[in-house]
């Protein structure tokens, strides 16, 4: 993720406080409503953290093999990446 999970904390108290100025929502429950927006926005974001992670699970496997016939990692993992992303119809 590559935002801090405190401004997320802070960015999901901020759309609240905005939505019930403009009055386009109405509770009582201002932290509820935050902590799940902030829930929702770390899912999201971590998206790509656990594509990452996918990929280089799936690349040590044939790291040998790419080791020896001299394939450059990061251009492998590009696009490995891009296909799982394809695959899974991910936005990132």
């Amino acid at each position: 993720m590559r935002l801090p999970r405190e401004y997320v904390e802070y960015m999901s108290r901020q759309i609240v406080e905005r939505l019930i100025a403009a009055e386009m929502v109405n509770t009582a429950q201002m932290d509820t409503v935050a902590e799940r927006i902030r829930q929702v926005m770390i899912e999201e974001l971590s998206i790509e953290d656990r594509i990452n992670d996918k990929v280089r699970e799936y690349l040590s496997q044939y790291e040998n093999e790419m080791r020896r016939s001299g394939v450059n990692y990061q251009e492998m993992f590009k696009r490995v990446k891009s296909e799982l992303v394809r695959r899974e119809k991910v936005i990132l």
